[in-house]
């Protein structure tokens, strides 16, 4: 076979086009033909090196195709053939270590959170190990799950922020019908929390943005299922949820970027009793400006840290993108070839001048 063509960053702010050979396919294992592969803050972070590694790797990490080659145990074990369209989980497993075995996966003995697609070194074989590149290669570790049959490529990355929405806004605080549910920051992670939340039965969501960056996309928010869009530049949102006829929100979840005190605000919109998500990383030495401790301590919160989705959200996540009930296909989206990957994630860094799309794509064949 031909050889792969993709982006290997080298270091902070350097993605270098590079061929890769491609691998022999075994009893057990697979290469994927990467048709697109969704952009979010941690691409960025990791562009910028507020995400760090000692090692040249490939990005990429919400990962569609379709399988290219596939050995037959494989093929059995991930219930699949050749020409399948797929959607790539990001981390792996070994299936047979207790975190395995548990479902946490994530944890998993062989590779843990930092061995997982789009941050493996591209000097570990067979070096294909992201999504900026026309093939990725597939581990027997990987896990892949089907796409519905008409669902373009470019949305269904989606799966992976939909799915985090899902497990952010719904699983991991146990969100109940009726609930009221607050989400800060209206990237397109907050809105699939939105949208999660709203098709889990909560009674009202509000979401939070800041100044003219945020406005476009707090115009879009109802469509995703919020009641309230605030933009905090402007409107103290502890006040407008009251305003509303709410005297806190039931769950508050901060998916924030490169907004520290966004802790703060939300541990003020808490209602008594309330839970209280994180997710995702801030980058070290962020803090949390304007926290008061005691708080968590006089309304008796539940404050949950969350790092990654599973794949039962990723599933639900799927069917919730086919439905076309939330319109993810009508996101402002912008998808670029590996030629213009680099300015694209410049962009979404805020370090380069242009247009920031809701939702960003690259489509390594173009």
């Amino acid at each position: 076979m031909g050889d792969a063509e993709a982006l290997v960053l080298d270091e902070p702010k350097r993605l270098a086009r590079r061929a890769f050979t491609m691998p022999e396919v075994g009893e057990d294992d697979g290469i994927l033909r990467v048709e697109a592969c969704g952009l979010c803050g941690t691409d960025h972070e990791q562009w910028s090196g507020h995400i760090a590694a000692a090692y040249p790797y490939i990005p990429g990490h919400e990962i569609v195709g379709v399988v290219d080659q596939v050995g037959p145990a494989a093929a059995e074990r991930w219930g699949v053939q050749v020409g399948d369209r797929v959607a790539v989980e990001v981390f792996m497993s070994c299936r047979t270590c207790p975190a395995c075995e548990a479902g946490e996966y994530r944890r998993c003995q062989r590779h843990g959170v930092r061995h997982f697609y789009g941050f493996i070194s591209s000097e570990e074989a067979p070096g294909l190990w992201g999504g900026y590149a026309t093939h990725l290669y597939l581990h027997p570790d990987a896990l892949l799950l089907p796409i519905p049959a008409g669902l373009d490529p470019a949305v269904a990355t989606a799966f992976n922020p939909l799915g985090a929405g899902i497990r952010w806004g719904v699983t991991v605080p146990r969100l109940e019908a009726g609930e009221v549910v607050a989400v800060l920051g209206p990237g397109i992670r907050g809105l699939s929390v939105a949208a999660a939340a709203k098709a889990a039965g909560a009674a009202f969501v509000l979401m939070t943005g800041l100044g003219p960056r945020d406005a476009p996309r707090l115009e879009l928010a109802s469509s995703f299922g919020v009641d309230l869009a605030v933009d905090v530049a402007t409107t103290d949102p502890v006040r407008a949820l009251r305003q509303a006829g709410y005297r806190g929100a039931d769950v508050v979840v901060d998916v924030t970027a490169k907004a520290p005190a966004a802790f703060a605000q939300a541990v003020k919109l808490a209602g008594t009793g309330a839970r209280v998500v994180l997710a995702g990383t801030r980058g070290a030495g962020s803090g949390a400006p304007g926290f008061e401790p005691d708080h968590i301590v006089y309304k008796e919160l539940t404050v949950h840290g969350t790092l990654g989705v599973d794949y039962p959200a990723y599933q639900e996540a799927l069917q919730l993108l086919a439905s076309g009930r939330f319109p993810f296909a009508e996101l402002p989206r912008e998808t670029v070839g590996l030629g213009g990957a680099p300015d694209l994630i410049a962009r979404l860094a805020g370090e380069a001048p242009g247009d920031v799309p809701v939702h960003g794509v690259v489509a390594p064949g173009r």
